[in-house]
């Protein structure tokens, strides 16, 4: 047992997801010194988990760091060509990847413990017949006027109004099929590392001609999670978020927070539409999957609980029936 959370977690490997306010400022601020210090602050939490003994993988939301690329793209259109989506998920694990593994590093040597970090730039396979490449939406990035969104959509963009805020860019959002580069990241974990991976979903790729190809998509980063979780072998799964539980009747008065469950009763709240395609909806899904494949704990709560959730003591909890 360890002085600095109480739990025992010799050996357990864990994949923490971190949702984007793990990524911004309170205020959803996105500059760099906003990112640099919320990065410096979800890493206490994790840094906790590694010197109780957990075996930890991580992976991260994008979604701030890749709007600012495409903010970019947009007004030096005129200047030097947009890059295409898949290359802003690489430069954004990158980004991020770099900013966490300092600041990992740093809060591991407050606690007296030595253990290197690596950032693998992961590709995720989708399938190039998914539904989304042939309707796509999922919004990214900011609200325009319509006649700079008519100005992309001549690039062969795909824009949607949405009403009086405007005009956003729309991408296909397709399922996650393979975390392409796992057996990297699963190597430097035999190795000793702790390893961020799957960055914003992973970089989305397509088989063509027996090689692989980066597509305009961006992949939900908790179904990726709950993937690369399963890949790595992990026990335990949580998604960090922005609040400590899942609601059941968010929105109503009846309003509750979900604490332990099960699988079928989440299953069947989520199929009673209790959770949001666009934000808890993917969360619950992934839980439902990893435990559903093996894995033995999953959790959703925030990120000030995640030693709690991995402990099977905070969050929104399903457990594997033995």
């Amino acid at each position: 047992m360890n002085s600095h959370t109480g739990l025992p977690l010799d050996g357990e490997r864990v994949l923490i997801a971190l949702g984007g306010n793990a990524m911004t400022a309170p205020d959803g601020s996105a500059t760099p010194a906003a990112q640099a210090a919320a990065v410096a602050a979800a890493m206490e939490h994790v840094a906790d988990l590694v010197a109780a003994g957990a075996e930890v993988a991580l992976t991260h939301g994008n979604g701030p760091q890749v709007g600012n690329l495409l903010i970019k793209n947009q007004l030096a259109a005129s200047v030097v060509p947009p890059v295409p989506l898949d290359w802003c998920g690489a430069q954004t694990q990158a980004t991020i990847g770099v900013l966490i593994m300092n600041a990992l590093t740093r809060a591991l040597a407050a606690r007296g413990v030595s253990r290197p970090v690596a950032a693998v730039v992961t590709r995720t396979l989708v399938d190039a017949a998914d539904r989304g490449f042939t309707d796509p939406g999922k919004p990214v990035g900011r609200y325009f006027p319509a006649a700079e969104a008519e100005r992309f959509m001549a690039m062969g963009q795909s824009w949607k109004p949405f009403g009086e805020r405007g005009w956003r860019r729309v991408v296909a959002s397709p399922d996650p099929l393979e975390i392409l580069d796992a057996a990297a990241a699963e190597a430097l974990l035999a190795a000793g590392h702790i390893v961020v991976a799957a960055g914003g979903g992973g970089v989305p790729v397509v088989r063509a001609n027996g090689t692989f190809r980066g597509v305009e998509a961006v992949v939900d980063k908790d179904l990726a999670a709950e993937l690369l979780a399963r890949r790595l072998g992990a026990g335990t799964l949580v998604i960090a978020t922005d609040v400590e539980h899942a609601l059941v009747g968010y929105g109503t008065p009846r309003a509750r927070p979900l604490h332990r469950t099960t699988a079928a009763e989440l299953r069947a709240l989520a199929a009673a539409g209790h959770f949001a395609g666009g934000s808890m909806g993917p969360k619950v899904r992934a839980l439902l999957s990893f435990v559903e494949g093996g894995g033995r704990r999953a959790a959703i709560t925030s990120l000030d609980r995640i030693t709690e959730a991995v402990e099977g003591k905070a969050g929104t909890i399903i457990e594997r029936e033995e």
